[in-house]
């Protein structure tokens, strides 16, 4: 690694550590935008992704870092010094009052558009599943929901039998030619003694994942006195294919292991007729999501997400950024690239209505950061969200979508739903990622229905969790951009041909989690 440190942005009145750094160690900051060469001499210890002064800075003044303020500092910090939660302080309030510049809206647009002129003319292809409502699969499973609780353990007894039974034994993966790929229950508390929005909330997503072009077939399970029973749970489901979708009422069925055997080997004839075929890659629906982020978070993997992003959309894909909460204190700059007014509002209603949700419980929005993530150098709220939203690139926002609604705009859309891990990756899923990009600098093994790749934002993590890492974005810091989004770029092809499988996949590492905000009976 050349670099030992960065300021990532002209404007920075702090720079971050690239590796762990010795007191009295001269670091030479490179020139940057209006920004000269600037030396400065660390007067402390520095762990790699943490900050540190590139010049004397005052009380109350605000520190500035990706070009915006992430806080103020609460006493005078000397050049060199290390910046953190000890002299700093959020300047987040409950609520702001936001802009619109179309003009300015407008500019940035024809600027992406310029920029990502030359990725629509080489749109790489994949092999991947088409499905009668005209949306794609990169996978071809045989998906188990149950609409209740109380019928998880039969889900999971019907998902090993059948995945013993058609694979012979072996762990069911994808392949490159189509057929039947493997079958998954996904488990969940809820479904009964709920009432009024969560009700409704369980309903919309097991729907979503019902629907879901990743899924070739489903097998739904009720017990039969919950409240999302069938008929209640068909409301939400809409019009469906009967070969594709099958039902089963536990309660009304003599043995219910032996009928639901009988509804999966029917879905595994109907699942197996399907082949793969070519398709643009930006027909795939992306998801991005960080989880267990760090210092260089902001720097290198979602930086790379960011530049994934920007070449999907700029392909006219879908690609959709939810994490609201992390948004907080980074969410004009989301606001300043909305297509138009209508955006704009939707996205000031997106970030008010999680804010009123907080409010709500007495909480307040900005006790966000995790003890892991003030570990790895992230210390205040705008300091995470700021390098949270790196992962949008730099692409116009085409849509805001409410929790539990389906994606179809293409570009850039933002998406209800907390920070939370499981419950933000099984609401891209819902919504319809057929692959999610999530970066990682404390690490984590955990996985949606869909391949889930991982994505560390350091040497250290990818080489000791090599069977929870997918992909090292570290290599930013070595290699040209370019070089490395193209290599992003050609795993997640490969992986949506079934060419590769996502180590959450190998491992097994699929699950869902329901938002929920009322009581429990």
């Amino acid at each position: 690694m050349s670099k030992i440190a960065i300021r990532i942005n002209s404007a920075d009145i702090v720079a971050v550590a690239l590796q762990p750094l010795a007191k009295g160690t001269e670091v030479t900051l490179e020139a940057s935008g209006n920004a000269p060469e600037t030396k400065v001499t660390l007067t402390e210890d520095i762990t790699a992704g943490h900050k540190f002064a590139i010049r004397d800075i005052k009380k109350d003044e605000p520190i500035i870092k990706y070009g915006y303020p992430i806080g103020a500092a609460t006493q005078d910090i000397p050049v060199g010094s290390h910046v953190h939660t000890h002299n700093i302080h959020t300047l987040l309030s409950e609520k702001f009052e936001y802009t619109y510049n179309e003009e300015n809206a407008k500019a940035a647009y024809e600027k992406w558009y310029k920029e990502t002129e030359d990725l629509r003319k080489n749109v790489p292809s994949v092999n991947v599943y088409k499905r009668a409502d005209g949306r794609i699969g990169i996978r071809n499973e045989i998906w188990i929901v149950p609409l209740v609780g109380c019928v998880n353990k039969i889900s999971e007894r019907l998902a090993t039998w059948a995945n013993a039974k058609f694979f012979d034994g072996e762990e069911p993966k994808p392949n490159t030619n189509g057929g039947l790929e493997g079958i998954f229950a996904w488990t969940h508390p809820y479904g009964c003694s709920q009432m009024g929005g969560d009700k409704e909330t369980t309903a919309k997503i097991l729907a979503d994942l019902v629907h879901h072009p990743n899924a070739g077939g489903v097998l739904v399970v009720s017990l039969g006195c919950e409240e999302n029973n069938i008929p209640y749970f068909k409301e939400f489901l809409g019009e469906y294919d009967e070969n594709r979708v099958k039902f089963m009422t536990t309660q009304q069925t003599e043995d219910e292991l032996s009928a639901g055997k009988e509804l999966i080997t029917e879905l595994v004839k109907y699942v197996g007729q399907f082949k793969r075929e070519s398709v643009p890659l930006s027909e795939v629906v992306l998801g991005m999501k960080c989880g267990g982020s760090d210092g260089m978070s902001g720097i290198t993997a979602n930086a790379l997400i960011g530049r994934v992003c920007d070449a999907m959309t700029g392909m006219d894909g879908r690609v959709m950024l939810t994490e609201v909460p992390e948004m907080f204190g980074a969410e004009q700059m989301l606001m300043n690239r909305c297509v138009d007014k209508k955006r704009f509002d939707e996205t000031v209603n997106l970030i008010n209505g999680f804010k009123d949700y907080y409010a709500r419980h007495n909480q307040v929005c900005y006790e966000n950061p995790s003890p892991g993530n003030k570990a790895g150098g992230i210390t205040t709220l705008e300091d995470k969200s700021l390098g949270c939203v790196q992962k949008g690139g730099k692409a116009p926002v085409t849509g805001v979508l409410k929790y539990g609604e389906r994606l179809t705009e293409k570009g850039l859309t933002l998406l209800e739903g907390p920070g939370n891990d499981i419950v933000s990756t099984t609401d891209m899923t819902a919504a319809g990622a057929n692959i999610i990009l999530f970066s990682t600098g404390r690490g984590t093994p955990l996985g949606a229905p869909v391949p889930t790749v991982k994505i560390a934002t350091n040497h250290p993590l990818a080489e000791k969790k090599s069977d929870w890492i997918d992909f090292d974005a570290a290599r930013l810091l070595d290699e040209p951009s370019d070089k490395v989004r193209d290599a992003l770029l050609e795993l997640i092809c490969d992986i949506c041909s079934g060419k590769k499988q996502t180590k959450n996949e190998i491992n097994g590492y699929r699950e869902i989690a329901i938002f929920k905000d009322g009581v429990t009976l």
